[in-house]
């Protein structure tokens, strides 16, 4: 049983008597509803990202340019549902039971995730605008060898780049913890500023004024096609079919990058303003970040076919059969 204070407040280590945080007090059906909606959430982004996981690798018709992208994005959105959710749940619901290096360590992946996130979202960006705005060079520039490089160096960049957030927290955990029972993640003002200028402003600057090039190319290229062009005379070599692929995956993807922005701006927003971390706003829009996890292979199911001719795949068991990774998904 909880020791408590003298007026009444639970502890959530009642052997540290002076220096143990107060044990959150919710309604316990208030909990109970958190719990469950936080572990749907967090179930359903574990599962839906796994099988675009397991259907980009297995399927050899799936390797191109394009779904590498999707794979990465969603071993980020993977790793948020498996790791970083539950332990915002527990953060934000009950006493933090983790330690302070689990919490240092939660700290670092979640921004390691939130710019590797930032970072493939740019990449799509690019590789959409070279497929659109340059499709003659298209299969020379954007391999599949190019694009696995530029993940690697965005992985490789999201971890390095994430330790200038918790430079000071990860040699000596819990430094900035009041008691213990607590995990805070605190962030220098200064840090603040740069982050929001390199993970926010430029990225945001540079995917908008790709996407308006690419949405500008996209509406002549539909009226061209409506005035009935050839596509000789527009792309030299692209033809009317597959000029009207590549705008579907560029409406496609662009729905995921404004999705993204939508569920990323809050965060920032928040980080500038210099809420603080343990308050309720602080943790809504982390919420809503987390969100955008689960959200993008709802998209995909909604706006990619081989996605759900590839899910019926997986859970028929049909991948186990001997040659199925050659089978036709698109």
């Amino acid at each position: 049983m909880m020791m408590e204070t003298q007026d009444g407040v639970e502890l959530c280590f009642p052997q540290l008597f002076n220096t143990s945080c107060r044990k959150l007090t919710s309604p316990l059906f208030e909990v109970l509803l958190i719990h469950i909606l936080l572990s749907s959430i967090c179930l359903l982004t574990v599962a839906l990202n796994l099988l675009v996981i397991i259907s980009v690798s297995h399927f050899r018709q799936l390797h191109t340019p394009t779904n590498i992208l999707l794979l990465s994005l969603a071993v980020a959105d993977f790793l948020v549902g498996l790791l970083l959710m539950p332990a915002e749940s527990i953060r934000n619901t009950t006493c933090w039971f983790l330690g302070d290096i689990v919490c240092s360590l939660y700290n670092y992946l979640s921004a390691i995730m939130t710019v590797a996130s930032v970072g493939n979202m740019v990449l799509i960006s690019f590789e959409r605008y070279v497929a659109i705005c340059d499709p003659l060079h298209y299969t020379t520039r954007i391999t599949v060898k190019r694009v696995k490089f530029c993940v690697y160096l965005c992985w490789l960049y999201s971890v390095s780049y994430s330790l200038f957030f918790v430079k000071d927290d990860l040699p000596q955990p819990g430094m900035y913890n009041s008691c213990y029972g607590e995990c805070v993640f605190n962030i220098d003002n200064i840090v603040i500023d740069i982050d929001f200028v390199l993970s926010f402003i430029v990225p945001f600057t540079v995917i908008v004024a790709l996407y308006l090039r690419v949405f500008a190319v996209a509406v002549s290229q539909a009226r061209a096609m409506r005035s009935h062009i050839t596509a000789v005379t527009l792309q030299h070599s692209v033809t009317p079919k597959a000029k009207k692929s590549e705008l579907k995956a560029a409406r496609n993807l662009g729905v995921l990058v404004v999705v993204f922005l939508i569920c990323l701006s809050p965060y920032y927003c928040l980080l500038i303003v210099g809420d603080d971390w343990v308050s309720v706003s602080s943790s809504f829009v982390i919420y809503m970040l987390y969100l955008n996890s689960c959200l993008n292979p709802v998209i995909y199911a909604f706006l990619y076919p081989w996605f759900r001719k590839a899910v019926k795949y997986i859970v028929t068991l049909q991948i186990l059969q001997p040659g199925s990774s050659e089978a036709n998904i698109l």
